[in-house]
């Protein structure tokens, strides 16, 4: 018996290096944002981390969709000499990716304008109805 295998993309060769693990409380003011439906907040990341931060959106009640703020398609393209790269941003319902020209689907990540191969590189959540665990 054979066993055919497709993988609908290929792996991102621009993946962060980096550990991610830690819980936010959704019940401290500072994360405000998040306590509606389609609210986003911007999270930093560790410096030693090549992770640029991540994007917090709340998809549902007990959904929500965490994000690297890393362009994942050419991550590097708007680096000036000191080492300052390009971060994604919000634009509701869109992350987009002003260096590249690239925009994403907020809700599940994928390209909808521009040339790019890979989507967001998106991190696993859990939520237990207060704190959200953010981790890969």
């Amino acid at each position: 018996m054979v066993f055919l295998g497709c993988e609908s993309e290929p792996e991102n060769p621009n993946y962060p290096n980096a550990i991610i693990d830690f819980t936010i409380n959704l019940n401290q003011n500072s994360y405000y944002d998040l306590r509606v439906v389609s609210g986003y907040m911007y999270l930093t990341s560790d410096y030693e981390s090549s992770s640029r931060g991540i994007i917090v959106y709340r998809y549902s009640l007990d959904e929500f969709r965490a994000y690297d703020r890393l362009p994942p398609n050419n991550p590097n393209a708007c680096c000036d000499e000191q080492g300052n790269c390009t971060r994604l941003v919000v634009e509701s319902p869109f992350v987009i990716d002003h260096c590249n020209d690239i925009k994403y689907n907020i809700l599940n990540g994928d390209i909808v304008e521009g040339n790019g191969v890979y989507p967001l590189i998106q991190y696993h959540t859990s939520f237990n109805g207060y704190e959200l665990h953010i981790y890969n």
